[in-house]
């Protein structure tokens, strides 16, 4: 028994001055309460909205009020005609738009009945469902105190228009967010773990010695993947088109341009994990756990963004499936160009440009 209670003494020993198994252990399920809790909800907060106000009358004010006090919507911008308002979905920077009818408060007194129209951004179905039932309860809210001063109750009937999706299919959802995760980690795992295997193996140092330049070696150990995954997309859209029966309503040329582009930033990633890992077991479990849940917690796909404090938010700028999610949306949901997309295009060329820059230099400090 007395040997017992040493061998225990010995392993709380090492367990205690290994700061990475204490890390494990204590900050990890820290980290991830944490992370969970602010980020699973199926609540759509601050979400950014729209108004068309053609009435500009009291009842369109007070209504407009109720909206904008709400905690789940955020308004982003008056627009002044249903052409801005048009552009501001393509472009993504509102998931809702509320328009007031002219003599929208002579109607609501005379008539004690309006009308107003709410158009939600269906390219998301599970979250336009939920803001228009948001805005409907506030609607619904008004009424029940004005009808509190009448005796003839006022009705308002909203007209909901679900832009993209009318059928509300999720499709429209989770398959750009499963061509994301499918390329993050297929991409990201094969080139770390196969340039870790030349690693392993000692042949690396060989290649990088060799008369062949170091951009060279890598470059070759990224094209079949490039290759692969491109096909990858290919088969994804084929199924989408005709077995889930999900058109693609933009360029397919310019969705293809954009997939290789999100192709080579994953392969970059992939090549940033080689270099700093040593085994092909921890450059995997990276690549599948360090991927996998940035994957889905920080590129909308799964949750809302909007839902996150500021400072998760800020972090989701950095996972480039975030930016290639909003690309595939809005190329193969919304049909549109590149004027739309031309920020995300710059952010996912600008986080290749420094993974690879990094990528290089370390393996050329690795030569030396």
């Amino acid at each position: 028994m007395k040997q017992f209670s040493i061998f225990i003494k010995k392993e709380f020993t090492h367990v205690l001055r290994d700061r990475k198994t204490l890390l494990i252990l204590f900050g990890m399920p820290v980290v991830q309460i944490l992370i969970f809790g602010f980020a699973l909800t199926n609540e759509v907060k601050n979400a950014r909205i729209a108004i068309l106000d053609q009435a500009n009358d009291p009842a369109s004010h007070q209504l407009i009020t109720k909206i904008a006090a709400s905690k789940y919507f955020e308004t982003e911008q008056a627009v002044m005609n249903r052409r801005q308002m048009e552009d501001a979905f393509k472009r993504g920077s509102i998931r809702l738009a509320v328009i007031f009818p002219a003599n929208f408060n002579n109607e609501l007194l005379h008539q004690h009945n309006a009308g107003i129209q709410v158009i939600a951004d269906a390219s998301d179905p599970n979250n336009a469902t939920t803001l228009t039932s948001y805005v409907t309860a506030i609607i619904q809210d008004y009424l029940a105190a004005l009808n509190k001063t009448g005796q003839t109750p006022y009705r308002i009937s909203p007209e909901i228009r679900m832009l993209y999706n009318p059928q509300l299919k999720g499709a429209s959802n989770f398959v750009p967010g499963v061509m994301a995760l499918v390329l993050m980690l297929v991409c990201v795992m094969m080139t770390a773990v196969s340039i870790v295997k030349e690693k392993e193996t000692g042949t690396m140092e060989i290649l990088l010695v060799s008369s062949f330049k170091p951009l060279l070696v890598i470059a070759s150990k990224a094209v079949p993947y490039l290759m692969l995954s491109l096909v990858n997309v290919a088969s994804i859209l084929l199924l989408s088109v005709f077995v889930l029966d999900l058109p693609v309503n933009g360029n397919v040329f310019l969705l293809f341009a954009e997939s290789t582009l999100f192709i080579i930033t994953c392969l970059t990633l992939g090549i940033f994990i080689s270099v700093k890992t040593s085994s092909q077991q921890v450059a995997m479990l990276i690549s599948l756990m360090g991927m996998l849940l940035p994957t889905i917690l920080f590129s909308g796909f799964m949750f809302p963004i909007e839902n996150m404090p500021v400072a998760l938010q800020l972090i989701s700028n950095i996972i480039p499936a975030k930016w290639y999610y909003i690309i595939v949306k809005a190329i193969m949901i919304k049909g549109s160009g590149f004027n739309a997309i031309w920020k995300e295009t710059l952010i996912l060329s600008g986080i290749t440009v420094f993974l690879l820059i990094v990528s290089l230099k370390s393996f050329k400090i690795r030569l030396s």
